[in-house]
C-alpha cells in the first residue's frame, strides 16, 4: 500500500508541475482544476485534423479578399479537395491595388467565369515547395494559362509578383503568399 501512494503522489505532483509548467503564462488553475490523475489507461489528447487550403486562408486577417473570392466564384470545395496544389495567395493589399471596382465588380454573380479564371490562375497542380522553383522556370495553372518563376538574389517572384511568405504547408498542398493579383492574358 505504501508503494502505491507513492506512485499516485508522484502522479499527482508530475500532473500539477505539468499544469503549472503549461500555465505559466495564462489563467490561474486552482486545486480543483488538477484533481485527474493521470493514468496508463488515459488516451492521448486527439490532435487537430490537418487543414486544407481554404482553411489556412480563412484563418488569415491578410486574405480575407482571396476568401470572399473563393467562395463567390464557387472554388471552395476544389480547393479543399484532395489535391495536391501550389496556389499563390494574394493578400488583401493586393487586391487593394487593384483599379477602384475591379474586385466589387469581379464578386458581382454575372462576372463569376471571370472570377474563376483569374483565381485558377493562382493555382498549380501539384505541391510546389519554394525549394522546387528555378529562374526562368514556366509553371502551368488551373486555368491553363503560364506563371514564369524569376529568382533574384534569392528572392522568388511570380509574374513579377514578390513571394513574401513560401512553403505554408497545409493537407492538400502549399500556400505562398504573394504581394500582387496575377492576371491571365485575355
Amino acid at each position: 500500500m505504501n508503494k502505491n501512494f507513492f506512485k499516485l503522489l508522484a502522479a499527482v505532483l508530475i500532473t500539477s508541475a505539468t499544469l503549472v509548467a503549461c500555465n505559466s503564462g495564462g489563467e490561474k488553475k486552482t486545486a480543483a482544476d488538477t484533481t485527474a490523475v493521470v493514468t496508463e489507461e488515459t488516451p492521448a489528447p486527439k490532435m487537430d485534423a490537418p487543414k486544407d487550403i481554404v482553411d489556412v486562408a480563412a484563418a488569415s486577417a491578410d486574405h480575407t479578399t482571396l476568401v470572399a473570392a473563393v467562395q463567390a466564384a464557387g472554388l471552395v470545395e476544389t480547393l479543399k479537395g484532395a489535391g495536391p496544389f501550389t496556389v499563390f495567395a494574394p493578400t488583401n493589399a493586393a487586391f487593394s491595388a487593384l483599379p477602384a471596382g475591379t474586385v466589387e465588380g469581379l464578386l458581382k454573380p454575372e462576372k463569376k467565369a471571370d472570377l474563376t479564371n483569374i483565381l485558377t490562375y493562382h493555382v498549380v497542380a501539384g505541391s510546389v515547395k519554394a525549394a522546387d522553383l528555378k529562374d526562368g522556370q514556366v509553371v502551368k495553372t488551373l486555368q491553363g494559362g503560364d506563371l514564369i518563376v524569376s529568382i533574384k538574389d534569392g528572392k522568388v517572384m511570380i509574374n513579377g509578383a514578390n513571394v513574401t511568405a513560401a512553403d505554408l504547408t497545409t493537407s492538400n498542398g502549399v500556400i505562398h503568399v504573394i504581394d500582387a493579383v496575377l492576371m491571365p492574358k485575355k
